[in-house]
């Protein structure tokens, strides 16, 4: 069973090539402004159109919905990732306004934070996120959430709520990801750089080969999950 493998803090058109052609799934650009990743409107097209096949994903940080469906449409965005604190109610509406999924970011730094953020979230997105708490950015930090506080209550997450990890990972560490948490994707930004904004296309490389290995070796991966 494949585990999904979306390559985010896109940009460079380049890099956005380099990704399909490792086989990522999903191509993500930081759209939330200030961040030492974010890209304009016309950056993320012309990153979005180097790669026209691959799945799109805008990151947003607490934007205005009329903003991010306005971006969305504006960039047939596959999906509307909400990295900041936005209120399950703004994730059903900007879910309710187009044919995207909507993921939302959760940044626990303890199982009961999880937990919360899945009950909080898990009625009104496609997807909870999991990425690692900094004081320094909502994302892209590279900081690793608890990964034995989350895998022991890794059931708690509803059947049709999809689960991504992210906060990290790299391609020494994403195969231990897969075969801990049995994610059905994960997220790689800062962990296949060669410098910030840059990324290494022998990581990229590497890092869609083992979480594909991963996957289908790991007896804890999706596809044994589904058969419990």
């Amino acid at each position: 069973m494949r585990v999904e493998i979306k390559i985010c803090g896109l940009c460079r058109p380049e890099d956005a090539a380099l990704a399909a052609e490792a086989g990522a799934d999903y191509l993500g650009v930081v759209l939330a402004p200030g961040g030492r990743r974010s890209r304009s409107m016309e950056e993320a097209a012309a990153i979005f159109g180097a790669a026209p096949d691959v799945r799109r994903v805008g990151v947003f940080v607490d934007a205005v919905v009329d903003e991010v469906v306005a971006a969305a449409r504006r960039l047939g965005l596959s999906v509307v990732q909400l990295h900041g604190g936005e209120a399950p109610q703004v994730a059903a509406e900007l879910r309710a306004a187009g044919e995207w999924q909507v993921w939302k970011a959760i940044r626990p730094r303890d199982r009961s934070e999880f937990l919360a953020g899945v009950e909080a979230y898990g009625a009104v997105v496609d997807a909870v996120l999991v990425d690692g708490w900094s004081a320094a950015a909502p994302g892209g930090t590279g900081a690793r959430f608890p990964w034995d506080e989350v895998a022991a209550v890794r059931s708690s997450v509803p059947a049709g709520l999809r689960f991504f990890v992210a906060g990290g990972l790299e391609p020494g560490n994403v195969a231990e990801a897969v075969a801990r948490l049995a994610p059905d994707g994960v997220d790689v930004s800062s962990g296949v750089e060669a410098v910030v904004g840059e990324k290494a296309p022998e990581k990229v490389r590497a890092f869609v080969a083992a979480a594909r290995e991963a996957a289908a070796g790991s007896p804890g991966g999706p596809a044994a999950r589904r058969s419990l």
